[in-house]
């Protein structure tokens, strides 16, 4: 019987803080050290931060870890940016939903 990881998804900025301990470590593998660089060009908060904006996302009650995630990652500021994320669900949000998550989202800009 095998025993699977379970995966769980994680931001940018919790990556980068990831491969920056391996990398104190351990020399990374060329994979990783395009991760990494990928991770410290477009990671945009801290993640404590982070940690804190996906409770707030999670805590609306409509946005899965998975959007939440994508959402710390993009840090969208326009409604459009926020449709284009919940496109895949093929669920319309409502423009009050929408403006529930460009306001958190504004606070850790």
């Amino acid at each position: 019987m095998f025993l699977m990881e379970e995966k769980k998804m994680a931001a940018l900025a919790n990556v980068k803080e990831i491969l920056m301990e391996r990398q104190d470590e351990q020399e990374l593998t060329p994979e990783q050290k395009l991760a990494l660089e990928h991770c410290l060009k477009f990671s945009r908060l801290e993640p404590k931060k982070v940690k804190k904006l996906l409770k707030e996302l999670g805590e609306l009650g409509f946005v899965t870890e998975p959007n939440a995630v994508k959402i710390a990652d993009i840090m969208p500021t326009h409604a459009e940016d926020v449709r284009v994320i919940f496109a895949k669900e093929r669920a319309n949000l409502e423009k009050k939903d929408i403006e529930k998550i460009l306001s958190i989202v504004e606070k850790y800009l």
